[in-house]
């Protein structure tokens, strides 16, 4: 009687937590569907197939790389670029995930680490706000339920705009491209008010790519940009850090 008494709590404190977990992460998927969409038209646009844009959400999972990609084979970029330039782009994803073990010790390592590749900048705040669950009994599907949900919305919205990619007029796809600019623009602003030497940084790796498309292929141009300008930030916001 005891063993069923146990068994039923332990079910029902899994179902409680994995109910907790969606119902935070349901904000985070009702953001992420029209992005992933308009990811969806932009890669078809781009020329990939609805398995390969499928496909890199499943496998990728990480909006502002995917959108980079998708640009990326529009324009030519060879294999190499794309993934220099996307790991260059993801290499925060190290800091968020050691940070993410560090702050979840209640939680083992054997669930940290499927969970760690999960992360993205979303389920990253949130999951910062809700430490207690690590120590909480079943304190790993809350964790798991909370990423589920924003990636089976990412990968279930990718899928959609690459059918609604061969349907929607072209005129409106390509107006679609916009989302590019815009989601950069909306992670770069909070951070120039913050810091007006984020903003140097970035024009910085704006000037130097400009000038190397001049003289290599678009997706180089981009590689060296992003990385002159991650390179110049080491400089600019030291000084920062020594006054």
């Amino acid at each position: 009687m005891e063993k069923i008494d146990t068994e039923k709590h332990q079910t029902s404190q899994s179902m409680l937590m994995i109910k907790r977990g969606f119902t935070v992460g349901f904000p985070i998927m009702l953001g992420y569907l029209p992005i992933a969409v308009t990811y969806g038209v932009l890669a078809k646009q781009a020329g990939m197939t609805l398995t390969e844009l499928t496909l890199m959400s499943v496998m990728v999972f990480a909006g502002a790389s995917q959108f980079m990609g998708a640009n990326m084979i529009a324009v030519g970029a060879g294999a190499l670029e794309i993934i220099i330039a996307t790991f260059v782009l993801n290499f925060r994803h190290f800091v968020m995930s050691l940070s993410f073990m560090n702050r979840l010790r209640g939680i083992g390592l054997n669930w940290k680490a499927p969970l760690s590749l999960g992360l993205t900048d979303e389920t990253f705040a949130v999951s910062s706000l809700h430490t207690k669950e690590a120590k909480m009994d079943k304190g790993p599907l809350f964790y798991t339920a909370l990423i589920l949900t924003a990636y089976a919305s990412w990968v279930v919205g990718s899928f959609l705009g690459g059918v609604l990619g061969d349907v929607i007029p072209e005129t409106l796809s390509q107006s679609m491209g916009i989302a590019l600019y815009a989601m950069f623009i909306g992670l770069l602003i909070p951070s120039v008010k913050k810091e007006l030497r984020v903003g140097l940084i970035a024009l910085i790796a704006m000037l130097i790519n400009f000038i190397c498309v001049q003289f290599m292929s678009a997706g180089w141009a981009i590689v060296i940009g992003t990385v002159v300008g991650g390179f110049s930030g080491i400089f600019l916001l030291k000084e920062e850090d020594e006054n």
